[in-house]
């Protein structure tokens, strides 16, 4: 019962967001703030985890097709499929629920801690909304960061794959361009969005309806990066069924 009331609070919030909306020239800039904090400040962890992620999967890929009778084009095809449908769109979600949601639960925790929200309320702006609507626009942002971890993967993974003396540089790009598939560009966008609007209003759920000091904002967090995680694999299983499977 306390799952089935926690899941019933979350959809109440998620209704709440857009009921009563913040008049727009205080929203526009919050929205940019939220896009520069939430999106702009991850790219650094973002390219660097991208980077060596692609030639890690690159460097196992070369050790287990050690046949010659392998082409070693194929080391590019496993390298762009396991970027491109895997590890770009889930993997880097899984890293901002950590970095992102703690950080929207921390801050509206803090906020609830202080009183601020209940300002908020008395003077009359819906705080959800306030709180919560920039969040979800600004995360709408984040298949532009997960492109560059594409990009930045397969990067990665060409220069593993040639400087390491895995497989050439023609072989490996002649990889990346076999059996291409457009649909799985679209396939990886749609994933995004669903898992950017859970990083943004999961945190924020566990953020608003947390109790007690500032012990707890920090218990508050953990369980925001846990439940988001959850989440985002449940999520990403049920997806890859619908648009694959």
């Amino acid at each position: 019962m306390k799952y089935l009331e926690a899941i019933g609070k979350y959809f109440i919030m998620v209704y709440e967001v857009f009921k009563k909306p913040t008049k727009w020239p205080i929203m526009r800039s919050l929205i940019l703030k939220e896009i520069d904090e939430l999106i702009f400040g991850s790219l650094g962890i973002i390219i660097f985890i991208s980077f060596f992620i692609g030639g890690v999967v690159t460097i196992q890929t070369a050790l287990n097709l050690n046949s010659p009778l392998i082409p070693k084009s194929l080391i590019g095809f496993a390298t762009r499929q396991s970027v491109i449908l895997e590890f770009a769109p889930t993997f880097t979600s899984i890293i901002m629920a950590g970095k992102v949601g703690s950080y929207i639960t921390s801050s509206i925790g803090t906020m609830k801690v202080t009183e601020q929200i209940d300002a908020l309320e008395v003077m009359g702006i819906n705080s959800v909304n306030y709180l919560v609507f920039p969040k979800i626009i600004a995360m709408l942002a984040y298949p532009f960061a997960v492109a560059i971890a594409m990009y930045v993967g397969i990067l990665g993974g060409w220069v593993a794959g040639t400087f390491g003396g895995y497989a050439p540089s023609g072989e490996f790009v002649k990889g990346l361009q076999l059996d291409f598939i457009p649909f799985h560009i679209t396939y990886s966008f749609i994933k995004t969005v669903v898992f950017a609007f859970i990083i943004a209003t999961i945190p924020s759920f566990h953020g608003l309806y947390m109790k007690g000091g500032a012990l707890e904002v920090g218990k508050a967090s953990t369980t925001a990066f846990v439940w988001t995680s959850v989440v985002i694999i449940i999520s990403n299983y049920i997806l890859t069924q619908l648009l694959l499977g």
